[in-house]
């Protein structure tokens, strides 16, 4: 715990009036608390007993106003510790998403996004309490316990004794229990990830599953998970849950001695009745403090859970770091000079050289798992190579920014990615909007008549996943962004796969001109979408094994020959 309240206390102590704030209701709430417990001596000797009439109107007075500071103590501590919780988390949600989206590719793939999800929404909201309510709370807690056992030694030591002896009992099988509630709440945490990770594939794969006629198989697949979480929270209700009849059987044992031995007191007139109910009031608001303290105890395992789930994002390092130098200038050439990438045991590069200029369209064939991708992802830097140098006019690609490296990257992969937000501002993507660029970029990709044609023109709401497009109008949405960012290195894989023949060819008429001083890297499948290109590099196993124009790759290649047979005109 202490652990984590060093990771915290950055956050924390920026709310140091708010803090101020929730310690002036602790305050009045630990005084009327006492002050319930003193009222009872009065209420006894002096009203029932005496009978003294001034007594019908002050005590009633006295308990009114009790409450009401109470009551206003409370309110200040939850208003105030509601504010300092909600604005960390929010604080800390914002951080862990910025942690994420810009950590290395490998991480990303490597992790299920209904995994991440959890992590930002329901792992962050766990740790609401940790950073806000517990330290607060426990002070209250403990506060109030500390006075009222010091009250009941003044009213009586002897007394005290006895009805204290028990407490000891209560820490052994208390700490036994926060551990296991701790290991219970790790297990579950994971599980409800596992549980959004499987609702997440349900709504991204929606089409599948209804194609497949698969609803009862994935319902099946998610009750097993639904399952598994419910017996996890089952079993930490049925560990959590001991505390309360454990404390309660101590607290009826310590009482069960008090009023055997109070009562005799009472009899003998060493106690008067009002002091007697007093210290028993007491006492049943100590028990009922420590109650609180041990349920505090049992969510401070939950919430402590959650904080290590977060801060183990926090705590990964990227691989991937950035260089000092930012990329201002266009891309003029790319050079790679025995370049080597590997996955683990697998080599999905292997002594890559290359030279590309300005100007030049390349374009990348082979048969899937060759290289090609491996070959764009290294430029993007989503990796960097095990050994060999990647250049970018004449410096080493790790010496840029990777902001201002992608800034000079415009990249349309195979699965085109359309955000639920306007068509204009799916074009313009992270820039602000022109419409006349906008437009521009439209026409050049061959949408602007069907962007026109839609309810609102461009600025009609594209449905999540681009649903309300066919696969031909996501892939020229994704062509337009490209042409808007107005990159000096363009990347295509496979960007015009889902469209007619007719429509590829008017595109690659239109980015001709577009294109003649930049560099366009093509990878594609199609025999129409490769063969204008200045040079096509084949790969073959992580490997370049041919290079050149299409007619003399033709003439000269075996595996192009072979290649071009399966390249479609379709």
């Amino acid at each position: 715990m202490k652990e984590s309240y060093k990771r915290f206390w950055p956050y924390i102590r920026k709310y140091k009036f708010q803090f101020l704030m929730v310690f002036i209701g602790i305050i009045l709430t630990v005084s009327a608390t006492a002050a319930t417990a003193h009222i009872m001596k009065p209420l006894m000797d002096n009203m029932f007993i005496k009978k003294e009439a001034r007594m019908l109107y002050i005590i009633p007075m006295l308990l009114i106003g009790i409450y009401v500071i109470k009551a206003a103590g409370r309110y200040i501590q939850s208003v105030f510790n509601t504010y300092i919780g909600l604005h960390i988390v929010s604080t800390i949600r914002e951080e862990m998403l910025a942690k994420m989206v810009n950590m290395d590719m490998q991480f990303l793939y490597m992790n299920r996004s209904g995994e991440l999800i959890s992590r930002i929404t329901n792992d962050i909201n766990r740790i609401q309490y940790f950073v806000s309510s517990m330290m607060p709370e426990l002070i209250r807690e403990s506060l109030t316990v500390v006075s009222l056992v010091g009250y009941i030694i003044y009213l009586n030591p002897t007394l005290a004794f006895w009805a204290l002896i028990v407490m000891p009992a209560v820490i052994v099988p208390l700490l036994q229990i926060t551990k296991r509630l701790k290991r219970l709440a790790h297990r579950s945490q994971e599980k409800n990830a596992d549980m959004v990770t499987r609702l997440t594939e349900v709504f991204n794969n929606s089409e599948i599953i209804k194609s497949n006629a698969t609803e009862h198989y994935e319902l099946k697949r998610f009750q097993s998970e639904n399952e598994h979480f419910f017996k996890l929270n089952m079993k930490s209700s049925y560990t959590s849950e001991l505390i309360s009849p454990m404390m309660e059987i101590i607290a009826a044992i310590g009482l069960a001695a008090v009023i055997f031995i109070g009562g005799k007191q009472v009899y003998s007139g060493a106690m008067t009745v009002g002091e007697f109910t007093a210290f028993l009031t007491a006492l049943g608001l100590v028990f009922q403090q420590l109650k609180g303290a041990s349920n505090i105890l049992g969510r401070i395992q939950d919430a402590q859970a959650a904080s290590e789930r977060v801060f183990h994002i926090f705590d990964i390092q990227n691989q991937i770091t950035d260089g000092k130098l930012a990329l201002k200038d266009a891309v003029k050439r790319i050079q790679f000079d025995q370049v080597t990438l590997k996955f683990e045991d697998k080599t999905a590069l292997d002594a890559i050289s290359i030279d590309i200029q300005a100007g030049e369209t390349i374009a990348l064939v082979g048969q899937s798992g060759g290289g090609k991708s491996s070959f764009v992802n290294l430029l993007l830097r989503f990796y960097d190579p095990i050994s060999g140098t990647i250049s970018i006019n004449g410096h080493n690609l790790k010496e840029y920014t990777q902001q201002s490296l992608r800034s000079q990257i415009a990249f349309v992969s195979q699965r085109v990615y359309i955000f639920q937000d306007t068509l204009a501002a799916n074009v313009a993507y992270g820039d602000t909007i022109d419409e006349a660029r906008v437009k521009e970029a439209l026409a050049m990709a061959d949408a602007l008549e069907f962007a026109q044609s839609l309810p609102d023109g461009i600025y009609t709401v594209m449905q999540e996943f681009g649903a309300n497009l066919s696969g031909g109008q996501r892939q020229r949405i994704a062509i337009a962004r490209a042409i808007y960012k107005h990159a000096s290195l363009l990347i295509l894989d496979e960007a015009t796969s889902a469209l007619d023949n007719e429509t590829e060819r008017k595109i690659q008429n239109t980015l001709k001109d577009y294109t003649k001083d930049k560099i366009t890297i093509l990878i594609a499948h199609r025999l129409s979408t490769v063969q204008d290109a200045d040079r096509i590099l084949v790969f073959k196993a992580g490997k370049i094994v041919a290079e050149g124009s299409h007619q003399d790759l033709l003439n000269s290649s075996e595996e192009y020959q072979r290649l071009s047979q399966t390249l479609t005109e379709s």
